[in-house]
């Protein structure tokens, strides 16, 4: 499914985050930075050794932030690394924090120049987040921002399953009514 918002595109795809040919893709990080499981662990596999390499280097990043480093061996030529909350109850600020790992991963596209950005669904896995809650920041998020800004051409969300992508696709279905 694609829409179009001012000269952007917002674009929701099932698939494989580490193929795809955008400018950067955004990981799913945990805080160290140092590869994990699930989308982080597919990347740094994927991208080989000079993702972790830049990445201890770094020391780190906080819930809600964003940090770049080379695609490695990936298509993409940047990896913007960022963490999403742990689900608790809803009531421990994570909506707040969701929106600005997108928000700040976003950021740091635009100030490197970035037309082109594909995003996985952020912590809607080992961290528990509640898909459809998760999705609608995402997209809430991801949409104000292409309001707002003209320099990202593409934002593409590259979801790992049909359930997934079902839920984006509904979500977004509403939100651009």
């Amino acid at each position: 499914m694609k829409v179009t918002l001012n000269n952007s595109v917002l674009e929701l795809v099932e698939g494989d985050i580490t193929g795809q040919e955008t400018d950067a893709i955004v990981n799913a990080a945990n805080t160290t930075l140092l590869g994990g499981g699930g989308v982080d662990g597919a990347i740094h596999k994927a991208g080989g050794p000079e993702i972790l390499e830049e990445c201890r280097k770094l020391g780190g990043c906080p819930t809600g932030e964003a940090r770049i480093t080379t695609g490695g061996n990936l298509k993409a030529k940047y990896v913007i690394h960022t963490v999403g909350p742990v689900y608790h109850d809803g009531k421990r600020q994570e909506a707040e924090l969701l929106a600005n790992a997108y928000n700040n991963s976003l950021n740091l596209a635009s100030r490197y120049k970035l037309r082109s950005v594909a995003f996985p669904s952020i912590s809607t896995g080992a961290y528990g987040y509640p898909l459809n809650e998760a999705a609608t920041i995402a997209l809430k998020t991801v949409i104000h921002y292409l309001k707002t800004h003209t320099d990202i051409r593409l934002v593409r969300f590259v979801l790992f399953d049909l359930k997934a992508y079902q839920t984006y696709e509904k979500v977004l279905q509403e939100l651009i009514k």
